[in-house]
């Protein structure tokens, strides 16, 4: 197999595998969840203290009655328009106003939602009988709250009494103007005689329905993540919790709990040192809760307990992201590639710095990381040249020999003997490169930082696939004369498969994201000029020994 050939069969099965991987991520069938559990998901419950063996049940009411009516307040401040609704205190509604949507680029991107359709909430409560949780009404001063220019942040309280207990306990979020970190802090006063246990959940409930708009050929995954000091980022697929096969820690005094998506995340971020206990449920119908549940000691007689829950919620910044809680980062998934794709992103974000455009970053940093592999690319180049000098030789064996696969094989052999030929000499150096390109498209295929970033005239956002398909069919193009440029395979079954590949490479990328797209290109441009300097000196030396 010539260098060329195994290039293309890496990428055709990177792709392949994306595919499927997609394909099963959306079409996969659902294991029914138990009649015992879609009961347990219909009934509005709070979960139970942690030292109670149900200690991860569901904390949700059923979709149905997910949206029960209540006053409600409206924040607004310079990145998101949030909405939070007198029942529990739930955060409803959460605009980035910063974003727009996949496929309505007028319309700002709703992280969190409260349609039927696709329901996203952040939900918190106390639990206990007498306790407030996500289904309590609370006290809260319904209208539009603006955080102003110069204003530092913007606090909206929610209260709750219960005058048989003498408890009060106080909601308060803090917003502030340039920060997707939202701050819950709880105040609970005990004005009664008892003490009074705390335990406090932090969850989200969520459909399984990936972001509209997402691409059917590229998968990016969808679902609860939890990050814990020791089993570090842990992702739970949708598909586990329904059939019961979801594995990750369930205790811990460290850790968040998330809900990842393309591109944004949010993650219920409690300080560290509690002991905390991490649960997932399938509510039925489609919803899933993903949580944590937090011991917050007791409040005395008289006394009062003060404890808080920052939750981020908003876009996957790669250097922003550590600053806020340990292995949010991760949220951003690169996998096994995360120590390669970490750098090629930095280089890629100080080389926009300086250009300003997102597309011409692709373009230096694909010229940059071709000149640092230049030694292994010019020594594969190498091989591929001797094996073109070698091809008619090896189409007159074909003829000799005709289907006498053995014989062949064996006069082939002498030849690159004689010739001093290894005809997988190339190889090597092309399979070293393999997994920094691969990195280098997870980064494009992950960086936020590209979503509604235009490059040239046509290119309006890098992370959409080209509306006039050029980019597309310009690859296609540079694929067919790399194709002439390398070695005719002997076998003519092959040489029409490696005729075909371009045109069905460019027609697969019409809808790849056009950054990815233009990485492509870039690449293959470079190759192909790479490879006619090293084809025409290793001709001129040819003549030259002849001579």
């Amino acid at each position: 197999m010539d260098t060329q050939r195994l290039i293309l069969f890496i990428v055709f099965s990177f792709s392949l595998l994306l595919l499927w991987e997609n394909w099963q991520n959306r079409n996969a069938p659902q294991a029914p969840a138990p009649a015992t559990q879609q009961a347990a998901g219909s009934v509005n419950s709070v979960p139970q203290a942690p030292t109670a063996p149900s200690a991860a049940a569901a904390v949700a009411p059923a979709a149905g009655s997910l949206f029960t009516p209540a006053p409600v307040a409206v924040v607004k401040t310079p990145l998101m328009t949030a909405t939070i609704s007198a029942e529990g205190g739930d955060l409803r509604h959460l605009v980035l106003d910063k974003y727009q949507e996949t496929d309505r680029a007028d319309t700002p991107l709703p992280l969190f939602e409260q349609t039927p359709n696709h329901p996203y909430v952040a939900q918190s409560g106390l639990i206990g009988a007498q306790l407030p949780n996500h289904k309590t009404l609370f006290q809260l001063a319904p209208g539009t709250y603006t955080l102003a220019p110069g204003q530092k942040s913007l606090t909206l309280p929610l209260t709750w009494t219960d005058p048989a207990t003498g408890v009060t306990v106080t909601k308060t979020y803090t917003f502030t103007p340039h920060s997707y970190l939202i701050r819950l802090a709880y105040s609970v006063k005990n004005a009664g005689t008892a003490p009074v246990p705390l335990n406090a959940y932090f969850q989200f409930v969520r459909n399984d329905k990936p972001p509209p708009g997402e691409s059917h050929f590229i998968h990016a995954y969808t679902g609860p993540a939890i990050y814990t000091a020791e089993k570090k980022f842990q992702k739970i697929p949708f598909s586990n919790i329904a059939d019961h096969s979801a594995e990750f820690e369930k205790r811990a005094n460290n850790g968040w709990v998330g809900m990842v998506q393309h591109h944004f995340v949010a993650a219920w971020l409690p300080p560290q040192g509690p002991q905390r206990e991490f649960y997932v449920r399938d509510l039925g119908g489609g919803l899933f809760s993903a949580g944590l549940i937090v011991p917050e000691g007791s409040v005395a007689p008289g006394q009062t307990v003060s404890f808080d829950a920052p939750l981020y919620a908003g876009p996957q910044l790669q250097n922003q992201l550590a600053k806020i809680a340990p292995g949010l980062e991760y949220t951003r998934d690169y996998g096994l590639l995360t120590p390669i794709a970490v750098p090629i992103f930095w280089a890629l974000e100080k080389i926009h710095a300086i250009v300003g455009n997102w597309g011409w970053a692709i373009v230096i940093l694909t010229i940059i990381i071709k000149l640092l592999l230049f030694p292994l690319s010019a020594k594969s180049y190498k091989s591929m040249a001797h094996m073109r000098q070698l091809t008619p030789k090896l189409q007159k064996l074909k003829e000799l020999y005709g289907d006498d696969r053995q014989k062949l094989h064996q006069a082939m052999a002498e030849l690159y003997k004689t010739e001093k030929v290894n005809p997988l000499g190339g190889c090597l150096p092309i399979v070293m490169q393999i997994p920094v390109f691969i990195a280098l498209y997870w980064v494009l295929l992950g960086a936020v930082e590209l979503r509604g970033a235009p490059w040239i005239l046509w290119i309006h956002d890098l992370t959409k696939a080209d509306p006039y398909y050029v980019l597309p069919i310009l690859m296609g193009i540079t694929m067919f004369i790399q194709t002439k440029l390398n070695p005719t395979p002997p076998d003519p079954i092959q040489a029409k498969v490696m005729m075909i590949m371009p045109i069905a490479f460019s027609i697969f990328f019409f809808f790849f994201p056009a950054g990815l797209v233009l990485y492509w290109l870039t690449n293959n441009i470079l190759s192909i000029a790479q490879q006619w300097v090293v084809t025409k000196q290793m001709e001129k030396q040819g003549k030259k020994s002849k001579g």
